[in-house]
């Protein structure tokens, strides 16, 4: 059916206001607990990851910034499909991708991005998405890149311009569709994309998705940046299993992981002959392994040309939902401690008790997880102390340490402790007996000039650490 632009136009608006409202009454009650709400998502076990957008139309994986806009019509459009096809699997969400990298939107935005409005098939996806999910009882979470081509939002050209887009755009996606239980965000603290949190800093977004859906999970595609099993920067941890990530053995924090159930993403001309992952594989490889750790999978299906699935994805998930039911509870999560401000200690001058020509104390807060301060050969202990320049108030402190060598889960250090020095005293506020790679302390917020972590080798080993980090971390 061909709707006529004031109609499009007359319903965005009558979809904005009723959104809102909706969400003005979701306001007044109270914010969930963050541990229940990571753990309510670990109990929806599996979703279903959608990429269509510009790029389904241009077998490409990332679409053109350049391309017009009217490249895009899904004309055959079948979100219900989608929705019926997630339910056959036994899934319990889906997540959509609103604006991949190119910055075409899947909804009418009244920024001045280029969006569905302006394109051969003017209806809003997002709302057609949301509806069929919730029709067939299944959560919904919606992707969003904060890289965006169309926008020169990019490595080094951030301004307060381009942050007041990605709010603007973010506050259309949290108060026009109601209730969304995660936004999963891509392009930010990326090597590939290098907008990283001194650029955009993370609380930024953070609190303007907090202050529209106070339930409503973020989760950051950062997994290259950060070291398990700290939760740096997101509330769930994403792996991207189809670019080689792997859920560690025996992890903990609630996480999930994506898979491509065809070759790639987005959906190109071979797919509809394409061998795809076997039902077996899905079930016994990857989901159950994955639930037993804490972790989700979602596994994504490219919608094609027409808005549908093709027959042999469908009839696929079918057959995953004859092997696999979800049976209950996931495994409880014991705690969740995050980090989402900035390293106050990072580039701060740093000293140690000893400086190998390669392996200097600077490379304990460099916010670079590859590198390391290693005591000189035959010490035993040692310890590094950065000078935060002026009396900081902080509240959190990390102390990531080097692994032995062929055995990364064994720290290199036996204990360590960590003090602070508040107009020449020092006092110890944190410390561990029990040798682990990544630890993270909280404790009531103090101010100090300098910080010190004192650390002893396991035994045989040099200590070294990774990195330190001190933050001021909102109650």
């Amino acid at each position: 059916m061909q709707v006529s632009r004031r109609a499009f136009n007359y319903g965005l608006a009558a979809t904005a206001l009723s959104g809102r409202s909706l969400m003005a009454k979701a306001q007044q009650a109270a914010a969930t607990p963050l541990l229940q709400l990571q753990q309510e998502f670990l109990n929806l076990r599996f979703g279903m990851f959608i990429h269509l957008n510009m790029a389904t139309f241009e077998e490409r994986e990332w679409g053109d910034a350049k391309a017009s806009p009217k490249l895009f019509n899904p004309a055959h459009l079948d979100t219900d499909q989608w929705a019926q096809a997630a339910r056959s699997a036994n899934m319990g969400y889906g997540c959509l991708t609103t604006k991949h990298h190119d910055g075409f939107c899947l909804w009418p935005t009244a920024t001045s991005s280029p969006s569905v409005k302006d394109s051969s098939f003017p209806h809003d996806i997002v709302r057609s998405y949301v509806d069929s999910f919730r029709r067939q009882g299944l959560k919904v979470c919606l992707y969003f890149s904060i890289l965006d081509l169309r926008a020169d939002i990019r490595a080094y050209q951030i301004d307060d311009r381009k942050i007041a887009l990605i709010k603007a755009q973010l506050t259309e996606l949290l108060t026009n569709y109601g209730e969304i239980t995660a936004l999963i965000i891509d392009g930010w603290s990326a090597a590939w994309s290098r907008i990283y949190y001194d650029q955009l800093p993370f609380r930024v977004v953070y609190d303007h998705v907090k202050s529209l859906q106070p339930n409503c999970l973020v989760a950051d595609h950062n997994f290259g940046s950060y070291p398990v099993p700290l939760m740096y920067y997101t509330d769930i941890k994403e792996y991207e299993q189809h670019a080689g990530q792997a859920v560690p053995a025996g992890s903990r924090i609630p996480s999930q992981s994506g898979m491509t159930l065809q070759s790639d993403w987005f959906w190109k001309k071979s797919y509809p002959t394409q061998e795809l992952k076997s039902a077996k594989q899905i079930v016994d490889e990857w989901l159950v392994p994955f639930n037993r750790q804490h972790c989700n999978l979602i596994l994504n299906l490219a919608p094609n040309t027409d808005g549908r699935f093709d027959d042999n994805a469908v009839a696929r998930l079918a057959e995953v939902g004859k092997l696999w039911q979800n049976t209950g509870a996931a495994p409880a999560i014991e705690k969740s401690i995050q980090i989402t401000t900035p390293n106050l200690a990072y580039a701060r001058p740093s000293f140690a008790s000893s400086i190998a020509d390669t392996s200097g104390p600077d490379l304990a807060n460099d916010n670079d997880f590859r590198t390391s301060w290693t005591a000189d050969d035959g010490k035993a202990d040692g310890w590094v102390e950065i000078d935060l320049k002026q009396p900081a108030r902080f509240n959190t402190v990390t102390v990531v340490t080097g692994h032995v060598e062929g055995k990364p889960g064994e720290s290199s250090i036996g204990g360590y402790r960590v003090e602070c020095q508040r107009e020449g005293v020092w006092s110890t506020i944190a410390g561990s007996n029990v040798a682990s790679v990544a630890e993270v302390h909280q404790f009531p917020p103090v101010e100090a000039e300098k910080i010190r972590v004192s650390v002893t080798g396991a035994e045989g080993q040099a200590p070294s650490l990774v990195e330190i980090g001190v933050y001021n971390e909102p109650s």
